[in-house]
């Protein structure tokens, strides 16, 4: 009797055990029904969408495309990206803690490949890649429950992960705390990638990519944003003195880690890792691939601020270089802009050689133009003012003015080592440019006649006889 009692209790519990599961699951089904839908506004880096001001969870809607595109990677070299959305890195997603996210990832019918996505922000396995295995033509739908705040990346995981991560198939989505973030006045979205390209670097044409390079850790690129120039030039970051500007930063990889780091500026807060901690008063962080952070400055003096990786020879030789463009009143205080003043002139110094002038009729200036925007401007900048501490100026520069051939030679063979322009010392390396007779006669005059109120000094021919010099 006793017996039959408790197998009847232990029944019964059962039973109310699952009673109860299954309202629990009801409850929170009905919860999720009663969210309010969000459809995310996707937008191109370095932009974002804007700060989260709602105060409750919602369901948000991502409807994000996989788009493979030809397109520059460099001026006058194109190559063949994998993307999120079109862009490299693909655009970010931006939700609050606890919502529900609907992602739609959609494999056009044009692509030639199948695709996927692993986000780190998602807890479960493989990051939603098993759920989105798509070929060209289909679109997975997955959701899954943002649980932890933080800047987190996503990528393809496709095989092989590190062709498609190379390629470009990297992002980041920022999952804010539920008591939202402080404000500020600018936020940008920056991501390094490592490029693998058959050809060098800068090379001209379509380029394909180099798996052997990949795997021997070899880039031929490394970029912010995708392209060499990216943040340069009309394309730079703004801000004005006095504001508070936060970078979201990552590392897509597949392989490098970065050593980020903006000339010019301390970083007030780093949140390491893109976690909710942060230490104060930094000058260069570690971002690894697959990793992120978070940093907080406020420009205090007008000028250009460079965003490097300060492993320097990817800045100088690999295209790793960004510029923030601050506006705003001097603050000699802070910084002042220093006095040059010639030195006096030493006994027995040797006088430097004025360079013979070359017709005008021979020099094809606009050939020159175009060599000089499509090499020398990501560096020096459209208009030749050069980076402070980085890259020296082409334009009114001494150097120039007094040493054309010279500057022809490290055009054509690089220079490492400290340079001295108008008073100013730079300790950097010029890699050796991949450029023909003409194009080198053709910059140097452009430059020396546009820039520096000089004139024509080098022919194609005089190029070559300084090559066959060099064989000696």
């Amino acid at each position: 009797m006793k017996e039959r009692n408790y197998k009847r209790a232990i029944t019964e519990f059962a039973l109310l055990s699952c009673m109860v599961a299954l309202a629990s699951t009801a409850a929170v089904a009905a919860t999720e029904a009663d969210l309010p839908v969000i459809v995310q506004e996707l937008v191109a880096p370095p932009a974002l969408p804007a700060p989260i001001t709602r105060k409750s969870p919602a369901r948000v809607v991502v409807n994000l495309t996989v788009e493979e595109v030809e397109r520059e990677i460099a001026p006058g070299t194109r190559y063949m990206f994998w993307t999120f959305g079109g862009t490299v890195p693909g655009k970010m997603i931006r939700v609050r803690e606890g919502d529900t996210v609907e992602l739609h990832l959609q494999n056009l019918a044009s692509n030639k490949l199948p695709h996927n996505i692993d986000l780190h922000a998602v807890t479960g396995p493989g990051g939603g890649a098993g759920q989105t295995l798509i070929a060209p033509g289909n679109e997975a739908v997955f959701t899954f429950k943002a649980l932890a705040s933080g800047l987190y990346v996503y990528h393809c995981a496709t095989a092989p992960v590190g062709m498609h991560v190379a390629n470009g198939m990297y992002g980041m989505i920022l999952v804010e705390p539920k008591e939202g973030m402080a404000k500020v006045d600018r936020e940008y979205y920056v991501m390094q990638g490592d490029f693998y390209t058959s050809g060098a670097y800068r090379a001209e044409g379509l380029q394909n990519f180099d798996m052997q390079k990949a795997v021997d850790e070899k880039p031929t690129y490394v970029l912010f944003n995708g392209a060499d120039g990216a943040l340069t030039g009309e394309s730079s970051l703004t801000a004005n003195t006095g504001e508070k500007v936060r970078m979201y930063f990552g590392v897509g990889g597949p392989n490098l880690v970065s050593s980020f780091h903006v000339i010019g500026a301390i970083f007030d807060r780093v949140y390491g890792d893109g976690g909710v901690r942060y230490q104060e008063n930094v000058q260069t962080t570690l971002v690894p691939p697959g990793g992120s952070t978070i940093v907080e400055f406020v420009p205090k003096v007008p000028g250009n601020l460079t965003l490097v990786d300060h492993s320097l020879t990817r800045a100088f030789n690999k295209g790793a270089v960004g510029l923030l463009t601050v506006s705003g009143a001097a603050q000699p205080e802070i910084y002042s802009q220093g006095l040059k003043t010639p030195l006096p002139v030493m006994a027995g110094a040797p006088v430097k050689a004025v360079a013979a002038a070359v017709p005008e009729s021979a020099v094809p200036l606009a050939r020159g133009k175009g060599v000089f925007e499509r090499v020398c401007a990501a560096c020096h900048l459209p208009d030749g003012s050069g980076v402070a501490g980085v890259f020296p100026p082409l334009a009114n520069s001494d150097f120039f003015q007094e040493r054309p051939y010279e500057m022809a030679h490290i055009v054509m063979y690089g220079r490492s080592g400290e340079l001295v322009v108008n008073g100013e010392h730079y300790n950097g390396v010029m890699p050796a440019q991949d450029l023909n007779d003409e194009d080198v006669a053709a910059v140097i005059n452009y430059i020396n006649v546009e820039m520096n109120q000089g004139k024509p000094v080098l022919t194609p021919k005089m190029v070559s006889d300084m090559r066959q010099i060099k064989k000696l």
